[in-house]
């Protein structure tokens, strides 16, 4: 499903110019090629001019006719007199586009507003995200990462687009293994109230371990006839760890019919365990609350209806007592129940689907989960179509899209652990980052020139905790979502290079150079663009709706960020190439203020749809 066509780019003129050599391709091929895609590139070198249209080789191949007679045919034919200079025909067929500088101007100005040019979606329909997915009893470890800063980054897009986004996350608080865990911490007395995550950490790894039997290693050694000591050993183990199970399982029970004692410990789990998720997101800079949790005890009466609806309509058979559904291009099927009447993740998924297609009315489903989870979210969102779940009510198609990712590596690219070979936990990791962030601004803030040297230590850590966690997420964010990429801090935290530091560097460089003008109403300056420098760095300001537009599309962040890298560049060269503060006259002074505020706000604007800070000191 697109978005890009509710959601234009506003004063980019590679649009205007799209459209009319579209209308010239029909005026000179006939409407049969009213779908042909003019390929309007931006070009290599910026001397030859700003665009290109490269239809011409492949129409010519077509029709039968030299590239170059349909190139020239088709400057003839297109209206852009008002908006480039007079085109001209280069090497095979290229037609290089130039655009006047008052057009260029134009467009600035009709991006020079509070949306920088982007243009609502009409769309009423909400957008689920499912993200962050963590476990109750557990600590969030930095896998946790990936899913949350891409999903929250993602919402931020679409809302950015007009779109009502709803950000769910999927907690893991129900089941046996929740209750292995308050089984362990009653029987161990613990006092609830004063329960820490590290301490519930530790009785969820207790509780799995109890649980824990070897039922094919006490077959195997009464198989090979092993020694007495051996199988006794094996048979303590298993009976201890069914003794676990059957107890979890009474637990269980009991908390499903809604025992007060149970349901008020089981609370606190979750309290315990999402405040420290709270803290983690405060920190990452993530819009996620209470309101946004939306776990499996939610679906835990809705997993059976899924079940009898899929029975009722027969789309499932029983194989070996399970129920499974099965699908024409692949030979796995998947299991919605097991054979003792169990539920799985695919169920409590399917009830998630129909709960935000039929009751919510969500027209995309987007769920941010690491790539190893891919065929299991095929199998959901078919079934779920199977169903009848592929379309809201009101009739929309609904898009069903996995965003899968890859994982974090170590220098020895392995999946990112302790030294102690341990999961690295987030909490340690975006202390390590903040450190890291705090030290590299304190640093820079000893030198006296330097915008910060007046800062006390709390303003320069509200800084280095905005460098340090802005590092992180940019450095993961950049990269193309499904490959894995190796955690290196001292590159992440860089303030050269392809770097969050550069970014948010860019952005308060401008700042200090605003303050220094202290020029009112530049809204109202004339733009001029005589200058290549400056003229290339506005061709890359008015993409920048496309680019929002073309992200909320794809769920791909890595362009924004590429985007933002240009963006930056750019301005380090027109900043090198045009004096801003010692131009020439009061009039061009000004207009390259106005250029520069519209850098900053696109920054800080792209920055934000990143969740990442964007300090106006640095």
């Amino acid at each position: 499903m697109s978005t890009a066509s509710s959601t234009q780019s506003s004063g980019n003129p590679r649009t205007a110019i799209s459209q009319a050599f579209s209308k010239a391709i029909v005026a000179t091929l006939g409407e049969e090629f009213a779908s042909a895609d003019p390929l309007i590139r931006n070009t290599a070198n910026p001397e030859l001019g700003d665009f290109q249209c490269n239809a011409a080789m492949g129409l010519a191949k077509r029709v039968g006719q030299v590239p170059r007679d349909l190139a020239q045919s088709l400057i003839e034919a297109v209206e852009l007199d008002e908006l480039a200079e007079p085109l001209e025909v280069a090497g095979p067929g290229f037609i290089n586009i130039r655009l006047k500088s008052a057009t260029i101007a134009d467009g600035l100005g009709s991006m020079d507003n509070p949306q920088l040019g982007i243009q609502a979606s009409d769309d009423a329909r909400p957008i689920v995200i499912d993200l962050c997915g963590v476990n109750v009893a557990k600590q969030m470890h930095v896998g946790h990462l990936r899913s949350t800063i891409i999903g929250d980054s993602l919402a931020r897009v679409l809302e950015r687009t007009g779109r009502t986004v709803l950000r769910e996350n999927h907690l893991g608080d129900w089941g046996l293994p929740i209750a292995m865990v308050l089984f362990q911490l009653r029987a161990n007395g613990t006092d609830l109230d004063a329960l820490t995550l590290t301490e519930l950490d530790a009785a969820y790894r207790a509780g799995q371990a109890s649980a824990k039997g070897d039922a094919r290693g006490l077959e195997a050694a009464h198989a090979r006839h092993s020694g007495p000591h051996r199988i006794a050993e094996l048979e303590a183990q298993q009976s201890g760890a069914d003794e676990a199970r059957a107890a979890a399982g009474e637990t269980l029970v009991k908390l499903q019919q809604g025992d007060p004692e149970l349901v008020r410990d089981w609370n606190k789990l979750i309290d315990v365990t999402m405040q420290a998720v709270y803290e983690a997101l405060d920190l990452l800079n993530v819009e996620m609350g209470p309101d946004n949790n939306r776990g499996e005890s939610f679906y835990r009466d809705k997993l059976q209806p899924v079940i009898d609806y899929f029975e009722s309509e027969s789309l499932c058979r029983e194989d070996d007592g399970a129920l499974v559904v099965d699908f024409k291009d692949r030979k796995r099927p998947l299991l919605i129940r097991k054979r003792d009447g169990g539920f799985l993740y695919a169920t409590s998924d399917l009830a998630a689907i129909k709960h935000r297609t039929q009751e919510t009315g969500a027209d995309r489903c987007i769920y941010v989960v690491d790539a190893r989870q891919r065929d299991h979210f095929r199998d959901v969102f078919d079934a779920a179509r199977q169903a009848s779940w592929g379309n809201t009510p009101d009739g929309a198609e609904v898009d069903m899209v996995h965003v899968p990712f890859g994982s974090i590596l170590g220098p020895d690219k392995k999946p990112l652990k302790t030294r102690s070979g341990t999961n690295l936990t987030l909490a340690s990791l975006l202390a390590e980052a903040i450190d890291r962030g705090t030290q590299e601004v304190a640093k820079r803030a000893e030198n006296p020139s330097a915008p910060t040297h007046d800062l006390d230590e709390t303003a320069i850590g509200a800084i280095g905790r905005a460098v340090g966690i802005g590092a992180i997420k940019y450095a993961d964010l950049s990269n193309d979502l499904v490959r894995d990429y190796v955690f290196d801090m001292d590159r992440m935290i860089a303030f050269e290079g392809d770097t969050g530091p550069y970014l948010q560097y860019a952005h308060a460089r401008i700042c200090s150079l605003l303050e220094k003008g202290n020029q009112a109403d530049l809204d109202s300056a004339s733009l001029q663009l005589a200058a290549p420098a400056e003229r290339q760095l506005a061709l890359v300001l008015l993409r920048y709706a496309e680019v929002v537009a073309d992200v909320a599309d794809s769920l791909e962040p890595h362009r924004l960020c590429g985007y933002l890298h240009e963006v930056a560049d750019s301005f380090s060269s027109f900043y090198q190439a045009c004096p801003v503060l010692k131009a020439e006259d009061e009039s061009l002074i000004r207009s390259r203020l106005r250029l520069c505020d519209l850098v900053r706000r696109v920054l800080g604007d792209g920055l934000g749809l990143l969740g990442i800070e964007a300090p106006s000191r640095m």
